[in-house]
């Protein structure tokens, strides 16, 4: 979940370091560092604990410049965050590395290298790579040839760059697990993470494979795969727009994108609706064939994408009579799964580069999945690039952590789909003309459930002194109760559970008292009897009740029922609609406790590692 930006140049290249930097701070956030070859060709490295701008101020004090360098922002996985577990690592000042991923058996190489005489200085794993490289510069003649020596010993994912004053006019790069983009200037050549990081300098990339080591000049070029062949990747000219990082009105990010919302689901829509058919919208070859062999699908996401996947289930499930499986990512990897025919696994991800899911897509296809679908934010991404289809979201760039315009998009490309395989198998007509109806509605009421934010801001301040909460949801209003309590612990630090209401008397009642506030997720749907029952048994134990309800489902406030009165929606437009409010009562306690909204502590916004 680090970043990584890296150039070699014919100007200074510490400002597109920076910048780079600047855009990968979603990635993480706990410290950050530069390692410059200078004038004398010696490595000068500046680290500092916590965000970019913290680096920056250390940098400015500074006149250190250099044509070659490597930078990094760091998501701790090994060693606390603290200046000496910052990167770039060295060694000798001869080497200096940044490493984004985790090497499972660094401790049995660490011991290898204190053996040898080595002294480390951090408790990271990456400090292990940059010691093998200068142990094997010994005996190997290039920089590249010490730099494929040490990844034979290395067993985990990663992606590296490595630089050395033995070699100033030498950026190596190293992509394995890890994601890894080459970006191509005239006369320079960067190296990043995402394509965001290397935007304001090129529009040309090479993506990497797995096993590829690089060998960059400033005018060249050299890619060898896992098995050392000199191969050639192509070259994509991106279409991904610059980070739009004006807050205009707003303090944060998040708030900014909650607000987004209506635009990201009209543009998600856009052309993909017809009369009372869904157009051609996934992006492969041979959609509509493959959608009409389809006997089941296969749904794998981690964090907010899973809810969005839990809520499709439902509708898959009722409209389409397929069945449908959805499964935590980093569980499914290392389940074993009997081989099924006529799989459509579909994995959901904001970023397209989530480690758990690209494992999980490798093992559906190890499992001869009929067919992958991947519905993600980045059209350029890796599960992009390795599925056979692709449903973008057209949600724009999200940069707070916390996901919202992307988690709602989501949720649209997945209607979508339930649609396409409703018209490819052909006997559901009604449920498409009841999806694009519908869907056509959907801009307007998410606009409409915004326009209520005053008095959710007002309701926010009930929750600033609580430590605990619990949400309640039945059928396809249970995973958005589990997105509202993922929400709320993630941005305010409140423990947060969620749980079908079905199951309070199963446990989870022993937990409601007057300090407990319950919130509850109620559209006039064909289990609000049910719900109001379950309602009915925590107040009756002196549970404070806080309930999104439409006025048809007839509730009404009372002692400690405090009701947060909704638009009337579809059924199935519900779970969309009711998300807004506890997107927006989340933020605003947040706001309220003073946490940081749009990089919530231990978080990151893409998890590139597992």
């Amino acid at each position: 979940m680090c970043g990584i930006v890296g150039a070699i140049a014919q100007r200074p290249v510490t400002e597109i370091l920076l910048e780079g930097l600047r855009r990968l701070e979603y990635r993480g956030y706990d410290s950050a560092g530069v390692a410059l070859l200078d004038a004398d060709n010696l490595i000068q490295r500046t680290r500092a604990l916590g965000r970019v701008i913290a680096l920056e101020e250390k940098l400015q004090q500074q006149s250190t410049q250099g044509t070659v360098g490597i930078s990094h922002t760091r998501w701790a996985t090994h060693g606390e965050p603290a200046e000496r577990n910052a990167h770039p690592h060295m060694s000798s000042d001869r080497v200096a590395v940044v490493h984004n991923g985790i090497i499972e058996n660094y401790e049995a190489l660490r011991e290898q290298l204190i053996a040898k005489g080595y002294e480390f200085k951090s408790e990271t794993d990456t400090e292990v790579i940059a010691h093998l490289i200068d142990a094997n510069l010994a005996t190997e003649s290039s920089l590249f040839d010490a730099v494929k020596a040490t990844l034979k010993h290395l067993r985990g994912a990663y992606a590296l760059g490595v630089i050395s004053p033995l070699e100033p006019d030498t950026l190596i790069a190293v992509r394995e697990g890890s994601p890894l983009i080459i970006g191509m200037g005239l006369g320079e050549h960067f190296i990043g993470s995402d394509v965001q990081a290397m935007l304001p300098v090129t529009n040309r990339f090479i993506y990497l494979e797995n096993g590829d080591l690089v060998k960059l000049s400033r005018y060249e070029i050299e890619i060898f795969d896992a098995q050392g062949n000199a191969v050639e990747r192509p070259i994509i000219e991106s279409k991904a727009c610059s980070l739009d990082s004006d807050l205009g009105e707003f303090r944060h990010y998040m708030h900014k994108e909650i607000h987004e919302q209506p635009q990201a689901v009209q543009k998600t829509l856009e052309g993909r609706l017809g009369r009372d058919r869904i157009n051609q919208c996934i992006e492969g070859e041979h959609v509509l064939e493959t959608l009409e062999q389809v006997k089941e699908v296969h749904i794998i996401a981690c964090g907010t994408s899973y809810h969005a996947g839990l809520t499709a289930r439902y509708w898959l499930e009722s409209m389409t009579d397929l069945p449908c499986s959805v499964e935590v990512a980093s569980e499914y990897r290392y389940r074993r799964q009997p081989k099924r025919d006529g799989v459509l696994f579909v994995t959901i991800s904001q970023s397209g580069e989530t480690a758990d899911t690209l494992a999980a897509l490798e093992k559906a296809k190890e499992n001869n999945a009929l067919a992958t679908l991947t519905i993600c934010n980045v059209p350029e991404s890796s599960l992009i690039r390795e599925s056979d289809f692709s449903l973008l979201t057209v949600a724009g760039a999200e940069i707070g952590v916390a996901s919202t315009k992307a988690f709602t998009t989501q949720l649209v490309c997945l209607q979508l789909l339930i649609g396409m395989l409703a018209q490819a198998h052909g006997d559901k007509l009604q449920v498409v003309e009841n999806i694009v109806s519908n869907l056509k509605k959907l801009p307007i009421l998410v606009e409409r459930a915004i326009e209520q934010e005053k008095e959710i801001e007002q309701l926010a301040e009930h929750f600033v002194e609580k430590n605990h909460a619990l949400f309640l949801g039945r059928g396809d209003q249970y995973p958005i109760a589990m997105e509202g309590a993922l929400k709320l612990k993630e941005l305010s630090y409140i423990h947060a559970e969620a749980y079908p209401a079905g199951e309070l008397k199963h446990g989870p009642l022993a937990l409601v008292d007057s300090e407990m506030p319950i919130i509850a997720v109620a559209p006039n749907t064909h289990l609000i009897e049910k719900l109001k029952s379950n309602l009915e048994e925590v107040r009756s134990r002196g549970g404070v009740l806080y309930i999104f309800a439409d006025k048809n489902a007839g509730i009404e406030a009372k002692d400690n029922l405090h009701i947060i009165e909704m638009d009337e929606v579809p059924e199935i437009l519900a779970p969309i609609v009711y998300t807004i409010p506890l997107q927006l009562l989340s933020y605003h306690v947040a706001v309220f406790k003073g946490t940081d909204v749009d990089k919530p502590r231990n978080l990151a916004k893409s998890v590139t590692v597992e």
